[in-house]
C-alpha cells in the first residue's frame, strides 16, 4: 500500500512539473510579446525618428539610441528598418545594412504586429511597429525582439519548491497509510489471519443455512458456489460446482439466464413443479472478477396468492364495469343484453336472461298466478349452441324452478354431469340449453325489492374451469345490480305505458263524419318519454271542417294532462264557431291561467307554453283560414304535385305572449292536400327545421297520392327508426262542394219576401229529393228570415247547403244575436227560436267580418243510418 501511494505521489509530482513548465513557457511567450511590443511602439513614436530615417546617415543617429534602449528595457535587440527591410540598427554591427527576414507587409500597411521569429539569436518573439511621418506615411519599421531562453531559468528557480512539495506529499502518504492500518485493525477488532478464517467459516455456515438460494457463476459459465437452498430448489448434483451451468440439467431458460450473466430482477422460472424468482447481478461492475451472483427463492405459494388477488381485482373491475355499462337506458331487453355482454367471456362462456312475462309489461308478477317466461337476452363467447332465441317463450317448467331458486338464492352446479336430478326435472330446458356441451352452471334469481323478476344462467363450456363457491357470491352481486336496473326499467315501462294510455285516450278515437276533407293521420309517441303532441279534426256547420295540430312543451304525465285540457278547450271554442285567431287568443289565456294556478305566478309557471295551429277549411268557397302560435306552418300539395308553403304569420307559443294573433286565408283547389305536423317530425335525428322542411317537400312532390299513402311515405322517409319526440301528422285531402249543392238568394227587406223565399226553398229541396225536409225547412226558414227582416239590417241573404246535412244559413248586416228563451203563455212572441231549436239537429250563430249568420242543420232520413267514416291510425 505504501509503495502504491509513493508511486502515485511521484506521478502527481511529475505531472505538476510538466504542467508548471508548460505554463512557464506560455507565460514567457506572452510577456515577450508584450515587452517587445511596448518597446517597439515607444521607440517608433520617439520625436525625430521619422526625420532621422530621412537623413543621409540614419545608422549614425539611430544605432546609439537603439543600443541604449536595448540595455534599458532588457530586450534582446532593437532594429530600425526601412520600407525595403534594410537594417539601420542591429545588436551585431555586421547585420547593419542587411535585409531582415520576415513578413513586413502588415507593418508597412500601418499595423503593429508580433511574430514568433527564428533568427541568429535563437528562438524569439519580435514586434513590428510602423514609423509614420507627419503626413501619415509609413517611412520605416521598428523591430524589437526577446528570446525565450528565460523559461529554463524560471523552472530552475521553482524546482526546489516542487521537490519540497513532493517530499511533503510522501510524508503525508506515509502518515495516511499508518492511519489506514490502524483503522483497519480497529474495524477487524484486531483479528489475526486464523481468526479471520474462522469468521469466514461462520459466514459460510450462514450462507448455507439461509432459506434463499445463492449461486456464483464465473465469466465462463461455470458454477463456483451454490448453497444448500440453491441445490435443493434447482435439484443440483453433489459435484455441481466447477461444472458448466448448461450441463447441470436445469430448465433451458434458467440455464441460459445463469450462464449469460445478464441482470435480472424477480424473473419467474419453472423448476419442476416450483416457480422460482431469480435475481442476478454481475460481479465485475466494480472491477471484480467476471461472473455473476444470483439469488433464488420459491414463490409457488406466493403466486397462488397473487393469482387469487388478481382474480379478486378482476372481479372488482368487472363489477365496476357492470355498474357503468348495465342500465344505461330504461329499456329492459337492452339492460339484459348489457348484463350478458359484461359477463361474456370474462366470467362465463354463455349467459341467458329470462324474465317473467308480466315484468315485460311493466307489471309486478303475482306469485300465486301462473306466469310464462320469455328469454330477452342470450350471449355466447364462441361456437353455436342450441338456445332459445331472444323474445321466445321459454318452457313452462322454468317457472317453478325460478320460484324455487328465488327462495334459496343463487344455485351452483359445478359439474352438470353429476346432477341428473336437475336435468330430469328440467328436461325440456336442458335440451334447449347447452347443458350437453357445458361443464358448469350458476343460476341466480333476479330479485328487486323482494319481487322475483326472472333469472340469469351463467354457463361454462367443457374446456373452461368449472365454477367455484367464490364465483357464486360474485354472480349474486352481479345479478343483484342488474336486477335493480331491470326493476327501474320495469317501473318506467309501467309509467310510460300509463302515460301513453292517457295520451291515446285524450286523442281522437274516431274522426267525425264530414265530406270537406279526406283525412289520414299518424300519432307516434316518443320512445323515451311521452310528450304533449295532439291533433284534432272537428266538423263545423256549413260543411266546414276545423283541423288542429298542437304540442305542449315538456314531456310526461303533466304534458299529456295539459294536452287533454287544451284539446277540450279547443272543442268548446269551436262550438262557439269562432275564427282561428280568436280561438288561439282564448287558448293563450287558458294556458297562462293554468300556469298561474299551478305555481302562483306566471313568471314561475312550469307550463312553459304550447304551440298550436288552427285551420278552417270551407268546401263551399274552397278557401282555408289559418292562424298559428309558435307552430310550424302548413305545407300544401297542389293537384299537379307542386308543393307550396303558404305564408302564415307566426306568434309566440301559447301562454307566453298575450299578443293578438292573425288569421291568413288562401285558396285550396279541389284535390289539394294540406299537411300539418309537429316539430318532432322535422327535427328527428338532429336535423334542423329548414332541412326537415326541405325533406318533407321532396317527399310531397308526387301527385296522385291518397292522404293515407302520403302519411306512409312521410314516415318512411323521415322517421326510419323510432322518434325521439312525439310526432303528430295530419294530412287532409280537400274536396269542393259542387255548384249544384249550393243555393243562394238575396232577400228584400220586406215581410212579403218571406213567402217567395219559402217557395224557392221548396223547389230547391225537390231538386235535391229532400221532400221529407220541406216542412221543417219552411218553418225554420220562415222564422229566421222574419227575424232578419224585423230585427236585422240589409243586405239579407239566404243560403242552402246540401252535403251530409241540409244547412240553412240566413245572414244580415246586424251584429245583434238572438237568444233562445222560454216564452210565457201570455206572451205574443218569443217562440221562434224555440221552434227552430226543436226542429233542427243543431243551430247557432257565427260572426263573419261584417254582420252575423244564423244557421240550422237538418239531417235527411237517407243518411241517418249511414256508417261512420273513420280514417287513419295512431300507430
Amino acid at each position: 500500500m505504501f509503495l502504491l501511494q509513493m508511486l502515485l505521489t511521484v506521478i502527481l509530482a511529475g505531472a505538476a512539473v510538466l504542467g508548471l513548465t508548460l505554463q512557464a513557457e506560455r507565460t514567457s511567450e506572452r510577456d515577450a510579446r508584450l515587452r517587445s511590443l511596448d518597446v517597439a511602439q515607444t521607440f517608433s513614436h520617439s520625436p525625430g525618428l521619422a526625420a532621422a530615417l530621412s537623413s543621409r546617415d540614419p545608422t549614425a543617429i539611430l544605432q546609439p539610441l537603439a543600443t541604449e534602449i536595448r540595455h534599458l528595457t532588457g530586450v534582446d535587440y532593437v532594429a530600425v528598418l526601412n520600407n525595403d527591410g534594410i537594417r539601420y540598427t542591429a545588436p551585431i554591427s555586421s547585420q547593419i545594412g542587411t535585409r531582415a527576414v520576415g513578413d513586413l507587409r502588415p507593418a508597412l500597411a500601418g499595423r503593429a504586429v508580433t511574430q514568433p521569429y527564428q533568427g541568429l539569436l535563437n528562438s524569439a518573439v519580435r514586434a513590428l511597429v510602423p514609423v509614420v511621418d507627419s503626413h501619415g506615411t509609413v517611412v520605416g519599421v521598428v523591430a524589437a525582439g526577446v528570446t525565450v531562453e528565460s523559461v529554463a531559468a524560471t523552472v530552475d528557480r521553482q524546482l526546489p519548491l516542487l521537490l519540497g512539495s513532493t517530499v511533503a506529499g510522501l510524508t503525508l502518504a506515509t502518515g495516511g497509510t499508518a492511519l489506514l492500518t490502524r483503522r483497519l485493525r480497529r474495524q477487524t477488532r484486531g483479528l489475526d489471519p486464523a481468526e479471520m478464517t474462522r469468521m469466514y467459516e461462520h459466514h459460510d455456515a450462514v450462507l448455507h443455512a439461509v432459506r434463499e438460494g445463492v449461486l456464483i457463476v464465473n465469466g465462463e459459465g461455470r458454477l463456483l458456489l451454490a448453497n444448500d437452498e440453491a441445490r435443493r430448489l434447482l435439484d443440483l448434483p453433489a459435484d455441481a460446482e466447477q461444472q458448466y451451468v448448461r450441463g447441470l440439467g436445469l430448465d433451458p431458460s434458467t440455464a441460459a439466464l445463469l450462464s449469460d450473466g445478464r441482470i435480472a430482477t424477480d424473473e419467474v422460472h419453472l423448476a419442476g413443479d416450483r416457480l422460482l424468482a431469480i435475481n442476478q447481478r454481475p460481479t465485475d461492475s466494480n472491477g471484480g472478477p467476471p461472473g455473476a451472483v444470483a439469488t433464488v427463492r420459491d414463490t409457488t405459494e406466493l403466486h397462488a396468492l397473487a393469482g387469487r388477488a388478481e382474480l379478486a381485482r378482476e372481479r372488482l373491475r368487472l363489477l365496476y364495469e357492470a355498474g357503468v355499462r348495465v342500465g344505461t337506458t330504461l329499456d329492459m331487453p337492452r339492460t339484459a343484453r348489457e348484463l350478458a355482454e359484461v359477463a361474456v367471456p370474462r366470467f362465463a362462456d354463455i349467459v341467458t336472461v329470462d324474465l317473467l312475462t308480466p315484468v315485460l309489461r311493466g307489471e309486478e308478477p303475482d306469485s300465486d298466478a301462473p306466469s310464462s317466461v320469455c328469454r330477452i337476452a342470450a350471449k355466447t363467447a364462441s361456437g353455436c349452441y342450441d338456445l332459445y332465441p331472444e323474445d321466445a317463450s321459454v318452457s313452462s317448467a322454468m317457472v317453478p324452478w325460478m320460484m324455487g331458486s328465488a327462495a334459496g338464492g343463487a344455485a351452483l352446479l359445478p359439474e352438470l354431469c353429476t346432477a341428473p336430478n336437475r336435468q330430469q326435472a328440467d328436461a325440456e330446458h336442458t335440451a334447449a340449453a347447452p347443458a350437453a356441451r357445458c361443464r358448469s352452471l350458476i343460476t341466480a334469481p333476479l330479485l328487486a325489492r323482494g319481487i322475483l323478476l326472472g333469472r340469469v344462467d351463467f354457463w361454462r363450456a367443457q374446456d373452461s374451469e368449472p365454477f367455484e363457491e367464490d364465483d357464486l357470491s360474485f354472480a349474486e352481486e352481479l345479478v343483484a345490480r342488474a336486477a335493480v336496473c331491470i326493476d327501474n326499467a320495469r317501473r318506467y315501462t309501467r309509467e310510460h305505458s300509463a302515460v301513453v294510455t292517457l295520451q291515446r285516450s285524450l286523442l281522437p278515437r274516431r274522426l267525425p263524419e264530414q265530406n270537406a276533407v279526406q283525412v289520414a293521420y299518424r300519432y307516434l309517441p316518443a320512445t323515451a318519454t311521452v310528450g304533449g303532441a295532439w291533433f284534432d279534426v272537428i266538423a263545423l256547420p256549413g260543411a266546414r271542417v276545423a283541423l288542429v295540430v298542437g304540442d305542449v312543451v315538456g314531456h310526461g304525465l303533466h304534458a299529456a294532462a295539459t294536452m287533454g285540457r287544451l284539446r277540450t278547450a279547443v272543442h268548446s271554442l269551436t262550438a262557439m264557431d269562432l275564427p282561428p285567431d280568436e280561438v288561439l287568443y282564448h287558448l293563450d289565456q287558458l294556458v297562462a291561467l293554468i300556469g298561474h294556478e299551478e305555481n302562483g305566478s306566471p313568471e314561475s309557471s312550469s307550463v312553459a307554453g304550447a304551440t298550436c295551429l288552427y285551420a278552417i277549411y270551407d268546401p263551399a268557397c274552397g278557401r282555408c283560414a289559418v292562424a298559428r302560435a309558435g307552430h310550424l306552418a302548413p305545407v300544401v300539395t297542389l293537384p299537379g304535385g307542386t308543393v307550396d308553403r303558404p305564408t302564415v304569420p307566426d306568434s309566440l307559443p301559447l301562454g307566453l305572449s298575450g299578443a293578438p294573433f292573425e288569421t291568413t286565408e288562401f285558396p285550396l283547389p279541389d284535390g289539394s292536400q294540406l299537411v300539418l305536423c309537429t316539430n318532432g317530425l322535422l327535427t328527428e335525428g338532429a336535423r334542423d327545421t329548414d332541412r326537415g322542411f326541405d325533406l318533407l317537400c321532396s317527399v310531397l312532390a308526387y301527385p296522385s297520392r291518397t292522404p293515407e299513402q302520403t302519411c306512409a311515405a312521410i314516415l318512411t322517409a323521415m322517421l326510419p327508426a323510432g322518434p325521439g319526440d312525439d310526432v303528430a301528422l295530419l294530412v287532409a285531402g280537400t274536396r269542393r262542394l259542387s255548384a249544384s249543392q249550393v243555393a243562394e238568394w238575396n232577400v228584400p227587406g220586406a215581410p212579403a219576401a218571406v213567402a217567395d223565399i219559402r217557395a224557392q226553398c221548396t223547389r230547391q229541396l225537390a231538386e235535391w229529393s229532400l221532400q221529407d225536409l220541406e216542412l221543417p225547412a219552411e218553418l225554420i226558414l220562415s222564422e229566421l228570415v222574419t227575424n232578419a227582416i224585423r230585427y236585422g239590417a240589409e243586405p239579407i241573404t239566404v243560403r242552402l247547403l246540401y252535403d251530409r246535412f241540409l244547412t240553412i244559413e240566413v245572414a244580415d248586416a246586424s251584429s245583434t244575436s238572438p237568444h233562445l228563451r222560454r216564452a210565457a203563455t201570455t206572451d205574443e212572441g218569443g217562440r221562434g227560436l224555440f221552434i227552430v231549436a226543436q226542429l233542427a239537429e243543431r243551430w247557432g250563430t257565427r260572426y263573419p267580418p261584417q254582420g252575423k249568420i244564423i244557421w240550422a242543420e237538418l239531417e235527411p232520413l237517407a243518411i241517418q243510418n249511414a256508417e261512420p267514416d273513420g280514417g287513419g291510425d295512431s300507430r
